[in-house]
């Protein structure tokens, strides 16, 4: 299937928990001020890629703990991105996402909530420059949770993780 991206980082180990693939889509229409992923915003932008290719660029390290899809905006482009989640969970991979939107949003979204049930870990809401912290593990802006997806979905309440002691 195929997706537009900014790029792919392997070895990424700060998206996410190990070491990952980092998976950076193209197109976001959030604009968060002090965005550090300006160059990702144009929805035209990019190139495409196929989802069968990204699996096999991750099969070929055994270092990888998951796939983190990053951006960009990755709920712009969920079919794609389902389709390729469910490949790496079939792998042994977990899923870290990030988005600008928020966790309880996604959820009355039926698009946006089918690769929403297929992520691990989701890393919500916008970028908010006057909330930037260096200091927070996966995270830039205080704003912005880290959610057990799985546990959430399961329980009916938002899991939110500490990661900041990680």
């Amino acid at each position: 299937m195929q997706i537009r991206l900014a790029g792919i980082v392997n070895d990424s180990i700060v998206d996410g928990t190990g070491i990952r693939l980092t998976v950076f889509v193209q197109g976001c229409e959030h604009n968060c001020k002090g965005c550090h992923n300006p160059q990702t915003h144009d929805l035209n932008g990019g190139y495409l890629a196929d989802t069968d290719d990204i699996l096999e660029k991750a099969l070929k390290n055994p270092l990888l703990e998951g796939l983190t899809f990053s951006g960009g905006e990755p709920f712009l482009q969920p079919y794609p991105l389902c389709d390729l989640a469910k490949k790496a969970h079939k792998a042994g991979y977990n899923i870290f996402c990030y988005t600008g939107f928020i966790y309880e949003d996604l959820l009355n979204d039926s698009e946006k909530r089918n690769l929403l049930e297929n992520v691990d870990f989701l890393v919500d809401g916008p970028f908010i420059e006057s909330q930037k912290s260096l200091m927070l593990n996966f995270r830039g802006s205080e704003n912005q949770r880290i959610i057990d997806v799985k546990k959430s979905l399961e329980t009916g309440e938002t899991v939110v993780i500490d990661m900041d002691n990680y």
